[in-house]
This record gives structure tokens, C-alpha cells and sequence, in this order.
């Protein structure tokens, strides 16, 4: 445990993937991503209010499955993931708040890394194209992968059912079952928390 600090797919496919996040958001009338969907603010992107939700693991459902091929053009499975906790982490890069938790991420990042933790990361991009996304990992230093998913939103979708991570940015834990442990709905505030998050997944039963 660990303790120190710190070419385009068919229009038919997006309109389904809106339809569908629009019917979960209606679906869900206690949870602010709802209210402001509703709303129809107009912002850039839907914020969460840094709320955090933890599952028991009865409660946990069926394990999340994604793929997608990463900014620097690799293939990303979650089932290579399996075994280890991991850190998913929804984002774009005009959206400030994504900009301001960047080096939080990726300390705690970092830091995993370091002590050889069992703790995987990665980023679901879900506006950019490649170019845009590799510019803002190199300008705010981040260091773990992200898959591109504006064109088929299949990671997107892959959440939509247990969790919906409309909010942008969204991060979820994901214990060693690839199943919903944690979420962060918005901007992530402190290193410590989303390390409390991950540490007591870690210690669950494997």
C-alpha cells in the first residue's frame, strides 16, 4: 500500500452516442450532470462539481471493456489492464479544468510508478485529434497514454451504462476486475484524494 506524498466514422455513430448519453443524463435527476444538461448552459463542456462517489464492490456491476489506439498511434485494451487498478481519466484539451488537474494526474502518476505499484493509467480523449491532444501532453508534461475517441466514442459508450463520465473532465477507478470502484465527477482538486481512491482499491482482495 502506498503511503509517501506526493478518417471519419459515419454521423449515424455520433448521433447515437449523444442520443444515448442524453437519455442516461434525463435518466439520472439527482446527479448535477443531469441538472445542467437540461439546463442547456451553453458551456464548452459539462462540469461536474467535484463530487466523489465510491462503490462497494458488490455494488460494482459488470467489468468495463474499451479499446481505442492511443495519440501516438499504439493499441490500448483494457484487458491488458486487468490485475492492476486502474486510472481512467476523460479529458480535451480546450477545457480548463482538464488544463489545471494535468499535473495533479500526473504526479500521482508518477508516484505509483516510482513505488512499482500495480496502478495503470490512461486518458480517454474525447474531442482532439491527434496533434491537438500531443500538444497538450507535451506542454503539460503528462506521461501516461490517452486514446483518441472523438470519432467512435466506444470508450465513452463502454462507461455509459454503470457510470456516465458526461462530465469533462471525469476520472474513474477501476479496480483489478476492471470493474466501477471510484469516480470523480470534474476537476480533480488534490493528489490525495485520488490517491486515498486508489489506495484503498489496492487494498482490497485481489
Amino acid at each position: 500500500m502506498r503511503r509517501t506524498p506526493l478518417g471519419r466514422r459515419p454521423v449515424i455513430a455520433v448521433a447515437a452516442l449523444v442520443a444515448a448519453s442524453a437519455l442516461l443524463l434525463t435518466g439520472c435527476a439527482s446527479d448535477p450532470l443531469a441538472d445542467q444538461f437540461r439546463e442547456g448552459s451553453g458551456k464548452n463542456y459539462i462540469a461536474g462539481d467535484g463530487s466523489i462517489s465510491e462503490y462497494e464492490q458488490a455494488d460494482r456491476g459488470e467489468p468495463i471493456s474499451f479499446t481505442g489506439e492511443t495519440v501516438e498511434g499504439d493499441a490500448f485494451d483494457s484487458a491488458d489492464t486487468l490485475g492492476e487498478v486502474t486510472v481512467v481519466n476523460f479529458w480535451y484539451a480546450g477545457c480548463a479544468p482538464c488544463r489545471v488537474e494535468s499535473p495533479i494526474l500526473e504526479e500521482v502518476h508518477q508516484g505509483y510508478e516510482t513505488d512499482d505499484a500495480d496502478v495503470a493509467f490512461i486518458g480517454v480523449n474525447v474531442r482532439d485529434q491527434a496533434g491537438t491532444a500531443a500538444s497538450f501532453e507535451k506542454k503539460y508534461g503528462v506521461s501516461f497514454p490517452s486514446i483518441l475517441d472523438v470519432e467512435s466514442g466506444e470508450a465513452q459508450l463502454a462507461f455509459a451504462g454503470p457510470v456516465p463520465p458526461a462530465a469533462v473532465p471525469t476520472t474513474i477507478v477501476l479496480d483489478r476486475e476492471g470493474r466501477v470502484a471510484a469516480r470523480v465527477l470534474g476537476q480533480l482538486t488534490e493528489a490525495s484524494i485520488l490517491e486515498s481512491l486508489v489506495d484503498r482499491v489496492l487494498d482490497e482482495q485481489a
